[in-house]
């Protein structure tokens, strides 16, 4: 089982009434939260590790997750609130505001954190939620506790304006990476970890340093590009589609991505130090095709298993 640890909130989606007047539409979201989606979507044993709320957007979160196949059984039951996204978009990109002030997501405690079972073979982290304290430090916790004994993967998902303390943030991110086995970033996340003039591939390497086996790098249409610290070095295009919103696509990605390590019988710490460059081909491939499902119809509504075929 993959158990994704992080933020599930609700994205407000700008809509119109039937009168033509400017609406916001509560959609179930996050990071983290559209990554467990995508991968029950896919087939793959998933659960969530999140705060949800016992208000009326927990519900409707509670409710997504069941409707995917999403086991809830590892998230923390709270009277507190469901953090809210209200998304802007322009030209297909989104931005985003939050409201997250003693929410569900952000107050989350290490003492709340349930035992793991043997059955999670892989943690995934990610999203805002490592961004906003305490819950951040709670989930770099969770990592440097459970990333010894099992795969972990890491995407930062970074977003500049949602940072408090900067150095703060750096010097998480840098502990995650050095325990973690995969780390995916977007080509943006990382210009902003690795400020120095070096070639992206010189950045994916400096990534690499760190310790993981495995570094993605995510273009958009440009295609995508993995280095492995055995020094595979691939290089996939995306998949084409009509855009119409970016909303989740990096996030179904990464769960088709490691479906594909999953299918391959490769999704453990010694499976990924033995793929071949066919086989880390395949993975990015089915990630790159999920995604291509996702940006074709609004918001983030990953694609089934059968839609795949």
């Amino acid at each position: 089982m993959i158990l994704c640890c992080g933020e599930s909130l609700i994205d407000m989606l700008p809509s119109e009434t039937a009168d033509g007047q400017s609406c916001f539409v509560p959609h179930p979201g996050g990071a983290v939260f559209n990554t467990a989606i995508a991968l029950g979507r896919l087939g793959v044993d998933a659960a969530l590790l999140t705060g949800l709320s016992s208000d009326l957007f927990g519900v409707q979160l509670r409710q997504a997750l069941n409707g995917s196949h999403v086991d809830t059984k590892y998230a923390v039951s709270t009277d507190r609130p469901t953090t809210l996204a209200f998304v802007a978009l322009q030209d297909g990109q989104a931005s985003y505001s939050f409201f997250d002030e003693n929410s569900a997501l952000r107050m989350l405690s290490n003492e709340e954190i349930p035992a793991l079972d043997p059955e999670i073979g892989c943690l995934f982290f990610g999203g805002i939620s490592l961004a906003s304290e305490p819950c951040a430090d709670t989930f770099a916790s969770l990592l440097a506790r459970e990333g010894e004994t099992r795969l972990a993967m890491l995407d930062p998902n970074i977003r500049p304006s949602f940072i408090a303390d900067e150095g703060r943030f750096r010097g998480r991110i840098k502990r995650m990476m050095e325990t973690c086995d995969i780390v995916k970033v977007s080509d943006e996340d990382l210009d902003w970890l690795v400020r120095r003039p070096l070639t992206l591939r010189e950045k994916l390497h400096s990534i690499l340093e760190l310790g993981p086996s495995l570094a993605v790098v995510t273009r958009g249409s440009a295609g995508t590009i993995a280095m492995s610290s055995s020094g595979i070095d691939v290089e996939t295009p995306a998949v084409k589609a009509e855009v119409v919103d970016t909303v989740g696509a990096g996030d179904t990605f990464n769960a088709g991505f490691l479906a594909g390590l999953f299918r391959q019988n490769k999704l453990s710490r010694v499976g990924i130090t033995e793929l071949s460059g066919a086989e880390l081909e395949s993975a990015l491939g089915l990630g790159s095709a999920a995604a291509a499902v996702t940006v074709s119809r609004a918001g983030a509504n990953p694609p089934w298993e059968r839609e795949l075929v």
